[in-house]
């Protein structure tokens, strides 16, 4: 059984990828873009890493968006 934790992870992952592909940005760009590499972004794309504030900072200058906008998804 999947805890809730895990579940938000998950979600955060699936709401970070959809922004990035609606920019069209490739992992790689992604990562040019911010100071995380893109075996990084997967990880977190794909709900299989413990997500730092650092790290949502990075990825919403990556992305050109505020960290709130990151964070502003359903579970």
């Amino acid at each position: 059984m999947k805890g809730k934790y895990y579940e938000l992870q998950e979600n955060f992952g699936r709401h970070l990828k959809l922004l990035r592909e609606e920019r069209s940005l490739s992992l790689r760009d992604l990562s040019s873009l911010c100071e995380l590499d893109s075996s990084k972004i997967s990880k977190i794309e794909n709900g299989k890493t413990n997500l730092q504030l650092s790290s949502i900072f990075e990825l919403a200058k990556g992305l050109g968006i505020d960290p709130k906008e990151l964070l502003d998804f359903k579970i």
